[in-house]
């Protein structure tokens, strides 16, 4: 399905903070050619450039980026910089913080909380910003306490750098503790109709009215976008009846679970762009719901 005048505005919208965001937003990772999510990605700089403009065009005003989101040719921040700048009044650029290098240079380790000022300044300057409007701290594997790290960005919050904050990979018991730091207004988790692990914390997001922002909310097997493997059957079931794409129906999907989710779909293509903003129109039934709830990979 394409809906005749697509928009990311069709799917309705929800408050980060105190700013109003069209509820499916845009994940920039994709864009910078990694070697791991290398399906779909632009084959040229004016490729990704272009998706930005035209997701912007198309309503998209909710961006998720990192400075670490870069490979040896192209860096997230960078070409949203180049793409969009200067920045429409609405567009919420999101960002994370936290992961430290080791001596190989992957990304191993979590930041110590007084590296995270220079984390953020990164992020200003690539984007060519004053404040950041979203700064979410991302929790690396292993590590358990929030506290100090969330702590030290609340500090960059009082003193004027980070308008708002949040957290991603978190688990439930870590949200609890930041919120007793500082105002969180969303969660960014892997979450989709493959990996259903975050029920209690999408819950509890809803109930205090924080935003639950799910990433590889179309992943079909391991990666967004799909994987090599086969699809699961009974999206392929509820896609053939609506005339969609299994993409489609996992976004619709994930938007159903609650009007706080914001799901982030990346694409290095304007067609897959304008598909995941159409999925927004998409109505499953309740029947339709409850199978692919019960659905397992094929």
């Amino acid at each position: 399905m394409t809906a005749a005048t697509t928009s990311a505005s069709l799917a309705g919208t929800w408050l980060l903070g105190d700013m109003r965001v069209n509820r499916i937003g845009f994940g920039a990772m994709r864009l910078t050619g990694s070697a791991v999510f290398h399906r779909g990605t632009p084959s040229n700089r004016g490729q990704a450039l272009a998706v930005l403009r035209r997701a912007v065009d198309l309503g998209v005003n909710h961006i998720d980026t990192a400075a670490f989101y870069f490979s040896q040719l192209r860096s997230a921040n960078e070409l949203i910089n180049s793409a969009l700048s200067p920045y429409p009044d609405d567009l919420v650029i999101a960002t994370k913080v936290g992961p430290a290098r080791d001596a190989s240079g992957e990304w191993a380790a979590p930041a110590r909380p007084d590296q995270l000022r220079g984390q953020v300044e990164e992020n200003l300057r690539q984007l060519g910003r004053d404040h950041l409007d979203l700064v979410n701290l991302r929790v690396m594997r292993g590590q358990d306490s929030v506290a100090e790290h969330f702590g030290a960005l609340a500090e960059l919050r009082e003193a004027g750098l980070v308008r708002h904050l949040g957290v991603s990979g978190v688990r439930l018991h870590q949200l609890v503790e930041a919120q007793a730091v500082a105002p969180v207004v969303c969660v960014q988790n892997r979450y989709g109709i493959d990996g259903r692990g975050d029920e209690e914390l999408v819950e509890h997001c809803g109930a205090a009215g924080i935003a639950f922002v799910p990433f590889f909310s179309i992943a079909g097997g391991e990666h967004e976008a799909g994987a090599a493997g086969a699809e699961n059957r009974r999206v392929l079931d509820v896609a053939r009846a609506h005339g969609a794409s299994p993409a489609q129906v996992r976004l619709a999907w994930t938007l159903q679970r609650g009007d706080h989710v914001l799901p982030i779909p990346g694409t290095g293509s304007q067609d897959h762009l304008v598909e995941n903003l159409a999925a927004g129109a998409l109505r499953l039934t309740e029947a339709e719901l409850t199978a692919l709830s019960a659905a397992q990979p094929a």
